[in-house]
């Protein structure tokens, strides 16, 4: 398989990332995935809203799975990306928007909390155990 340049920076960026870093990035993809199944169902591309949901939806289902069930928050979180999922699939079984603008909006809300988080603190834990994935 050949790779793009930017392909290998991809790839790059995601192997060198720290695990703070990977679940920022994997928030950002959630995010601009949700957005364009907006951007799908309000433009009446069914196709592109099914397929952008999902790609959101197995994003949701990675972070689930990274999380670390040693930390209490983490059963929190697991609440809420089956929240967000099922509003997800509500949104694509309905082609109603208004799920997938509450779930973007708590998307961004967790980005920017795991962005605060990622941030080096003098004297602290480490991420991972401070939010709860591995």
């Amino acid at each position: 398989m050949i790779y793009s340049p930017l392909q290998k920076y991809q790839q790059s960026s995601v192997q060198t990332a720290s695990p703070a870093q990977l679940v920022l990035m994997l928030y950002e993809g959630a995010i601009r995935f949700v957005k364009h199944a907006i951007d799908g169902i309000d433009n009446r591309d069914i196709e592109k809203a099914n397929t952008n949901f999902i790609k959101a939806q197995r994003i949701i289902n990675e972070l689930t799975a990274s999380l670390d069930y040693q930390y209490p928050i983490s059963t929190d979180l697991a609440r809420i990306y089956e929240y967000m999922t099922h509003q997800l699939i509500q949104a694509n079984t309905k082609k109603s928007k208004q799920p997938a603008v509450e779930v973007l909006s708590y998307l961004m809300e967790l980005k920017e909390a795991w962005s605060q988080a990622a941030k080096p603190q003098p004297q602290t834990q480490t991420v991972s155990k401070e939010t709860g994935h591995g």
